[in-house]
């Protein structure tokens, strides 16, 4: 059993009273523990496994292949980043994982085209590409979805969250979390305890657990790795965005008991545009009585957390 709610997203497209419930369920549940899974998605089950497949190929490359698609000027927000880069923000061990991105691709008309940086496509591997931009599309759908849902929870007019979304600097990013080390830093985990930075994250079902979320008396409770589902949490722009009525709540995932087991995920995170204000919205500083978040642009957001998990390169 999932030990976090459980949504179907086929309720939203239901019937009226479906919706409705669907939308009081989604915005209760991350008001209170700011994450759920989602089955019934619509994304691919098939193309999340055969994604999995080439990540696996790709990561089992000799090392000084897999730096041929790590561009330090990138910020890690494009190609390969390499082991132990990242940290959590206020953390300066190491996560246990190098990871790829693929970034949205937009056609040179666009007027947001020179703005994105571009996506790196490893040349080993000839179906990594098409099937990381169908995944990435089917992703972007679902996710708009959810934010519409979101959207009308807040009492704001549905189109609010995704057309903020739209065209957004969105990220899909997958894992590999290797052997454990025997000579690792004895302060490292796989993914140290953090808050997502983005809207929404969506994340495909892990290839093994870990995955772990803070609860409120400071205990940290299991989320599984179930199939058909997809998890579901809120990041930091949309709690700040919202006044702190969506949360955002610390999760990290944890080394397993056998340090032979290999890990694999890929969470889509869901980005704004960088123009995007997320000064708190006024319905919701009515309702919490108060500002409590600062105002800020989506880019000035993301380059502040790249400096603090060490993406953003040192001058």
């Amino acid at each position: 059993m999932q030990t976090i709610p459980v949504l179907d997203l086929r309720d939203f497209t239901g019937s009226k009273e479906a919706r409705a419930n669907f939308v009081e369920k989604i915005g209760s549940t991350l008001r209170e523990t700011g994450f759920f899974a989602l089955q019934n998605h619509g994304v691919d089950y098939k193309l999340i496994e055969k994604a999995y497949k080439l990540a696996e190929k790709f990561f089992d490359l000799p090392e000084e292949q897999k730096k041929k698609y790590e561009d330090l000027e990138l910020k890690g927000q494009r190609g390969f980043t390499s082991f132990g880069r990242e940290h959590a923000k206020n953390n300066k061990a190491a996560d246990l994982k190098e990871f790829w991105h693929v970034g949205r691709e937009l056609s040179p008309s666009h007027h947001l085209y020179d703005e994105y940086l571009k996506n790196l496509w490893p040349n080993e591997i000839s179906d990594f590409k098409p099937t990381f931009l169908e995944l990435f599309r089917q992703l972007d759908q679902c996710s708009m979805a959810l934010l519409e849902a979101c959207s009308l929870y807040l009492g704001e007019d549905k189109e609010l969250l995704p057309n903020m979304a739209k065209d957004g600097n969105t990220i899909l990013r997958v894992i590999n979390y290797p052997e454990i080390s025997a000579d690792r830093d004895p302060a490292s985990i796989r993914a140290g305890a953090h808050e997502d930075i983005n809207f929404i994250t969506l994340l495909c079902e892990a290839t093994a657990g870990g995955l772990e979320l803070l609860q409120k008396d400071g205990s940290w409770l299991p989320i599984h790795a179930l199939k058909g589902q997809i998890i579901v949490d809120t990041g930091d722009m949309l709690q700040n965005l919202s006044n702190g009525i969506l949360r955002s709540t610390t999760h990290r995932v944890v080394n397993p008991d056998n340090s032979r087991e290999r890990r694999f995920s890929m969470p889509f995170f869901v980005h704004p545009r960088s123009e995007v204000d997320l000064s708190p919205l006024a319905k919701c500083v009515k309702s919490e009585g108060e500002e409590k978040y600062p105002k800020i642009t989506a880019g000035q957001y993301l380059e502040q957390r790249l400096r603090e998990i060490g993406l953003e390169r040192k001058k």
